[in-house]
C-alpha cells in the first residue's frame, strides 16, 4: 500500500485515518488524510449537516508571565489589549517589512497567559520568530505543539452532535470563545469555537493519547445525523468558499496584510507591533496589488500560481482555484495589479498553453453560517 511509503509526522489519528479508508498524502512535514469518501461528499457533508477533521498538525506556543499582554501585543497585528479573558482572536504575524510570518489565532487566558495556534508548515520558523521577538520582554514561550491533539468538528449539527458527549452547554462558548477544562467523551478538552469552513463548529484540543477517544465518540455520535470524516481537499475547497486565506497562497512572506484585503486585522491606528511601520507607508503611498475574486467564463480549473493576464501582459497570479462544490462555478482568489482589480473587471488567466477569460466577482463566494 502507498501508505508506507510515505515519510512524515504522524498524528495520534493516524491508525483511525488509514482503518477509515482515508487517502494518505504528505503535508507540511505531515502524513495526513486527503479524503475518505471523496472530496465533494465530505465538503456536502460539512455545509449541510457536520463533518470531523484532524487538524492535530496544527502548533501550539504557550506565552506566560507578567508582560505576556505587552509581547503578544507587540508581536501580532490585532489589537489583544482589547480581548477578555477566554476569548479567541484572529491575528497576523509580520516581518519588519510587512510581510506575513503566519497568521494565528491568539487564545487568551488571562493578561499573562495565552496560547497562540500556528499553522503546521510554519512551526519551526513560527517558534524561532516567537522566541528571538520575545527576548526585550519579561516572558516564557514554550513549543507546546507536541502535547496536543486536536480535532475540529465543523458543520450546521456540529453543536448537536458535540453535545450529546458533554454536560457543558456549549451555547454558552459563543464564537471566538473558549473554554478549558470541558469534560468530552469523558476526556478533559479545551474547547474554542472559530472554525475555518464557513459554518459553525468547535475546535476540540486533548492531550495527544486522548485524541482517539474522542475522534471515536465524535463519529459514532453524529454518523446517525450525517457526519463524516473529512479530509485536508475538503477543507481548503471550504475554507476557500468562505475566502478564509490559506498561509503560501493568499498569505505569505512577500504579501502583506493590507493587499491580501486583511485590514480589519490589523490596527495601524493602536499600538506598536513589528511590521506596523512599514504597513502604514504602504497605506500611504498606496497599496500595489490586492486580492480579487474572480469567475472563470471559459474552460479548465484555475490552479494556484497560474499566471493572470491583461492585454497580453502579466498582472498577477492566482491564488487558489476550484469548481466550487456549493458555489457551483468555476471561481478562483487572484492577486492583481491593484489597477487591474475593479469589480467587474476582465483578465485573461493563462492555463496550460491556453488562456481563459475570467471576470472580477466580489470574493463573498458564500455567506458564512456562524453563530455569533
Amino acid at each position: 500500500m502507498a501508505t508506507q511509503q510515505l515519510t512524515g509526522n504522524k498524528t495520534p489519528l493516524y491508525d483511525a485515518h488509514v482503518a477509515a479508508g482515508g487517502k494518505m498524502i504528505e503535508f507540511a512535514g505531515w502524513i495526513m488524510p486527503v479524503q475518505y469518501s471523496g472530496l465533494v461528499d465530505e465538503h456536502n457533508a460539512v455545509r449541510n449537516e457536520a463533518g470531523i477533521f484532524d487538524v492535530s498538525h496544527m502548533g501550539e506556543v504557550t506565552v506566560d508571565g507578567p508582560e505576556a499582554e505587552n509581547f503578544v501585543q507587540w508581536l501580532v497585528s490585532n489589537n489583544v489589549k482589547a480581548m477578555e479573558d477566554n476569548q479567541v482572536l484572529y491575528n497576523m504575524m509580520c516581518y519588519e517589512d510587512g510581510g506575513i510570518v503566519d497568521d494565528l489565532l491568539v487564545y487568551r487566558y488571562s493578561t499573562e497567559r495565552y496560547l497562540l495556534v500556528i499553522n503546521a508548515a510554519n512551526i519551526d520558523k513560527d517558534f524561532e520568530w516567537i522566541l528571538n521577538q520575545a527576548s526585550k520582554f519579561d516572558v516564557k514561550v514554550k513549543n507546546v505543539s507536541d502535547d496536543y491533539g486536536e480535532v475540529a468538528v465543523q458543520g450546521p449539527l456540529a453543536q448537536e452532535i458535540l453535545q450529546t458527549l458533554t454536560d457543558q452547554d456549549l451555547s454558552e462558548i459563543t464564537f471566538f470563545r473558549l473554554k478549558e477544562n470541558v469534560q468530552v467523551a469523558g476526556v478533559n478538552c479545551l474547547v474554542s469555537r472559530t472554525g475555518y469552513t464557513g459554518e459553525d463548529g468547535f475546535e476540540v484540543y486533548m492531550k495527544p493519547e486522548d485524541a482517539q477517544t474522542v475522534w471515536d465518540a465524535v463519529i459514532k455520535a453524529g454518523e446517525p445525523k450525517g457526519l463524516k470524516p473529512a479530509g485536508l481537499g475538503a477543507r481548503d475547497t471550504l475554507r476557500f468558499e468562505a475566502t478564509l486565506p490559506l498561509y503560501g497562497h493568499e498569505i505569505n512572506r512577500d504579501i502583506t496584510p493590507l493587499e491580501a484585503g486583511l485590514s480589519m486585522f490589523v490596527k495601524l491606528d493602536n499600538d506598536d507591533f513589528c511590521g506596523k511601520a512599514a504597513l502604514v507607508k504602504q497605506k500611504e503611498e498606496g497599496i500595489p496589488r490586492k486580492l480579487v475574486g474572480f469567475e472563470l467564463k471559459g474552460k479548465g480549473i484555475p490552479r494556484e500560481g497560474y499566471r493572470v493576464v491583461k492585454d497580453g501582459q502579466d498582472i498577477g497570479f492566482v491564488t487558489t482555484g476550484y469548481k466550487a462544490p456549493t458555489v457551483g462555478k468555476t471561481i478562483g482568489l487572484a492577486l492583481v495589479e491593484r489597477a487591474h482589480g475593479d469589480m467587474g473587471g476582465t483578465f485573461d488567466i493563462q492555463i496550460r498553453k491556453k488562456v481563459s477569460p475570467a471576470e472580477i466577482i466580489s470574493k463573498r463566494f458564500y455567506k458564512k453560517n456562524y453563530k455569533k
